[in-house]
């Protein structure tokens, strides 16, 4: 009997699709159709990659430089990301394969879908701008920032399930833009100390923020005031972006259901800590989750 079991992944590569298990939603759940789980997982497994490529936290040892052709020992965060888009061609060129696993297991997905290379390329050129940009002027600046960083998710994430459309990708954008500024917002003292500011330096004036202060072990007034600032400003994009699930029916729904409510019980997890983000990232709890997809969906059957 042939086997036709897939190769095992080795550690690099399961180090880095294991860090699904502590994203803000769920990436794959169980309730997809198995194609579906599969693709996305792909996708995730791609921009979970190419983000720990621009954050210089890859698994040790080496192995997804070696894959890339890049010596470890000079595999910086530019040169590395300069090597992965070239192999990410390779997924797209129909008499080449790529050499990285995770590409190569991006390459049915991209056929089965027909996914064109323009959102694995914003990812990869937002990871650029992380290399040469720390600190954002205006919310603006940020949010064009976060088209690069976090819409081509859900663009993606549409080209799966064969559901893109203007208006359905204008709220998913939405959505996706405001899950990055959460995500920005639990992580303000991690990104600090890689020396990155993600919000943005006029708010900061307003407020009265500065970057001293985000040093300290616990925020101050002034800091939690300007965090839930930019929580509300989430918040409403959040919200912008909500009708997006009632566009859609089946376990699609529940799938956006679950990404929004996320965000939601991000910023919940943000507000229960006092707007102070310093001492340690606000996660949500697994009930606050649910409560929150429960009442996305409510109001999905209520516009749907």
């Amino acid at each position: 009997m042939t086997d036709t079991q897939q190769p095992r992944p080795d550690a690099a590569v399961r180090a880095t699709l294991d860090k699904a298990a502590h994203e803000n939603f769920p990436v794959a759940p169980f309730f997809l159709p198995r194609a579906w789980r599969d693709d996305l997982m792909a996708v995730y497994g791609y921009a979970r990659l190419v983000d720990d490529i621009g954050d210089g936290d890859l698994a040790p040892g080496g192995a997804d430089a070696r894959h890339l052709g890049v010596d470890p020992r000079h595999a910086d965060p530019l040169t590395l990301l300069d090597a992965f888009e070239t192999d990410l061609r390779r997924v797209f060129a129909a008499d080449d394969t790529p050499h990285h696993p995770l590409l190569r297991a991006l390459v049915p997905t991209v056929r089965r879908c027909g996914l064109t290379p323009e959102p694995f390329l914003g990812l990869i050129a937002a990871n650029r701008q992380d290399q040469l940009v720390s600190r954002y002027e205006t919310y603006d600046d940020l949010v064009a920032y976060c088209e690069l960083s976090a819409n081509p998710v859900g663009r993606l994430v549409l080209g799966i399930t064969g559901t893109s459309s203007p208006e359905r990708l204008r709220h998913s954008d939405a959505i996706c833009t405001a899950l990055q500024i959460v995500e920005h917002l639990q992580d303000v003292a991690e990104d600090f100390g890689r020396d990155r500011v993600y919000l943005p330096a006029e708010d900061m004036k307003r407020f009265h923020v500065t970057e001293a202060d985000l040093a300290r072990p616990t925020g101050g007034a002034s800091v939690r005031a300007l965090v839930a600032f930019e929580a509300e400003r989430a918040r409403n994009l959040l919200n912008e972006g909500t009708p997006l699930v009632g566009s859609v029916h089946g376990r699609l729904r529940l799938l956006l259901a679950g990404f929004v409510a996320g965000g939601h019980a991000a910023l919940d997890a943000v507000a229960a800590a006092g707007h102070d983000v310093l001492p340690r990232p606000p996660k949500p709890t697994k009930p606050r989750l649910m409560r929150r997809a429960g009442a996305v969906l409510r109001q999905a059957r209520r516009e749907g």
